[in-house]
């Protein structure tokens, strides 16, 4: 099966190795011209991945979005990897292409901090809805690092659209002896529970880092299930979405695993650098601190309460300390415990 992806970041990389190990035709094109170059040099994402050799089924391109849309016209399916920032414009780039195309990017896009406050992120699949109306897409999620990925050790994923070929076109591409992947067709909550768990995953990283313990981050991340669960219904999600790979699944990995770069900014915060300093040090892309303070301005636009959201931004924003956050989250009066 001929597969593009677009965007070689640590996570692309992961799944192309592991699809071009099962033998599908592995394009993987990188936007900067001198990283394509320095992985078909060495055979591995030196930059990103280090450490992972390519199968030699696996092709490494440059592309810019000029040439996204001739390339993708060649393989059966096109898998988006970029960070969220860059959906739009290769959504954009891809109108027309007849073949499914899913996004592995999680988070709202990006609103402007002077933004209205009426102002609200869209989700990808309704970037998708805006740009590229007429695309087969979907998004490919679940609780994953890429490293593990791939190295072959077992992960389950999403494959989540309303439309069956994608969803099929996806478990064909990945599904493996070492990658389960379930199909599901609640797109909308397979979305906000990967959005939503990076920000919840900042708080806990806080919560450890403060070394506050395990009944703590154990409340935490079982009342940041019920945020993002509000949410997602609100947005017209189904319930038992939450409860599955997306959902909690995600969230427990993102929250926990010390591979989890919104985990990492979460502990580096609390052990008294800045946010400046704690991106800088990771070398990736952590999209909760891009996406927390969309996800609230959602959130706020629907009436939905999202306490542990709005202290992550207040702390994002240099509003609250790492001490006082937590204060002000246990220092909320008494409720019952209904979602």
């Amino acid at each position: 099966m001929p597969i593009t992806f677009l965007g070689a970041g640590a996570w692309g990389t992961a799944l192309a190795i592991s699809a071009a190990q099962q033998g599908h035709d592995v394009l993987l094109c990188a936007r900067d011209p001198q990283q394509a170059q320095a992985m078909r040099e060495a055979s591995e994402n030196t930059r990103y991945l280090p450490g992972f050799s390519f199968p030699p089924i696996l092709q490494v391109t440059q592309s810019d979005p000029q040439r996204v849309a001739l390339q993708a016209t060649r393989h059966d399916l096109v898998i988006v990897s970029t960070p969220m920032a860059g959906l739009r414009e290769t959504l954009s780039a891809l109108n027309g292409c007849a073949a499914p195309v899913a996004w592995l990017c999680k988070g709202f896009e990006t609103v402007a901090a002077d933004a209205p406050a009426n102002a609200t992120g869209l989700m990808a699949h309704e970037v998708c809805a805006q740009v590229a109306p007429n695309l087969l897409s979907g998004v490919l999620s679940g609780p994953s690092f890429a490293q593990e990925v791939a190295r072959g050790q077992p992960t389950a994923l999403v494959a989540a659209s309303q439309q069956a070929q994608v969803r099929e076109a996806l478990v064909k591409a990945f599904h493996s002896p070492s990658l389960r992947v379930y199909a599901n067709d609640d797109i909308v909550g397979a979305e906000v529970g990967g959005a939503v768990k990076n920000v919840l995953a900042i708080a806990t990283g806080l919560c450890d880092g403060l070394t506050l313990g395990l009944n703590a981050r154990a409340a935490l991340i079982t009342r940041g299930l019920a945020e993002m669960s509000r949410l997602g219904l609100a947005l017209g999600a189904r319930a038992d979405t939450f409860m599955g790979l997306s959902g909690l699944g995600d969230l427990v990995l993102t929250a926990t695993g010390d591979l989890s770069r919104n985990r990492q900014v979460g502990l580096l915060l609390a052990h008294g650098q800045t946010l400046a300093q704690a991106v800088a040090s990771l070398g990736h892309v952590a999209e909760g601190v891009y996406s927390a303070r969309t996800v609230l301005q959602r959130a706020r636009s629907l009436g939905v309460d999202m306490p542990i959201t709005e202290n992550v931004v207040a702390l994002l924003d240099g509003q609250l300390n790492p001490a006082y956050a937590v204060q002000a989250l246990m220092g909320r009066g008494p409720r019952g415990e209904a979602v």
